[in-house]
């Protein structure tokens, strides 16, 4: 696994494809910007991942989105949709790029909501990556990882832990809960993803 040991603000627009939270997503193929099931409208851009086959296995993917139904910072917080935290709500994704596949609607669209920092600015941060095989602590933000368990969707395939993220301790703004863990996970085969949050 790799610990996010730094999230070092942008000065510029990133538009590499590597490991990068906010801004607008580097896409390899056309855009599939995904759609909250309840408002119909984008969901929030989060983060993408560069994967090696270490995450992805044999899989032809290199980068991997994700995405959150989001309350705008000028929308009412009770708006907050809780199915935002199932990986089958319709209100996350995860997107993989090229060669994946996503069952729910998207969007051509190259530029969308993002993240913000709570004053209302947009926030775009790249990230140093140390790697960590003696594991984490629990409040560690990391990438890749040991398989924990989940409840996730499918026939009971294992799934690859591909991002844990403690949105409380972040230098952006996520509103995900009280004390909210984001879980991230690729298919076995790699082309495909889910997201959950557990929240305390």
């Amino acid at each position: 696994m790799w610990r996010i040991a730094d999230y070092q603000r942008a000065e510029a627009p990133t538009t590499e494809p590597v490991t990068k939270f906010g801004g607008q997503p580097s896409w390899l193929t056309e855009p599939q910007w995904p759609l909250s099931a309840s408002w119909g409208t984008p969901m929030r851009f989060v983060c993408q991942i560069a994967l090696d086959p270490e995450l992805a296995g044999d899989s032809p993917a290199r980068l991997a989105y994700i995405f959150v139904t989001h309350a705008d910072h000028g929308r009412d917080a009770d708006d907050f949709d809780p199915d935002v935290i199932l990986p089958d709500g319709g209100e996350n994704a995860v997107i993989v790029q090229p060669g994946g596949t996503y069952d729910g609607p998207t969007a051509p669209l190259t530029e969308g909501p993002t993240l913000y920092h709570k004053d209302g600015s947009p926030a775009e941060y790249t990230v140093e990556l140390i790697r960590s095989d003696d594991g984490a602590d629990e409040d560690d933000d990391v990438i890749g990882g040991e398989t924990v368990q989940h409840d996730l969707p499918g026939d009971g395939a294992p799934w690859r832990p591909l991002l844990r993220l403690a949105t409380n301790w972040t230098p952006f703004y996520l509103n995900l809960g009280a004390a909210p863990v984001a879980f991230a996970f690729l298919s076995a085969d790699g082309r495909a993803g889910c997201l959950l949050v557990e929240d305390s």
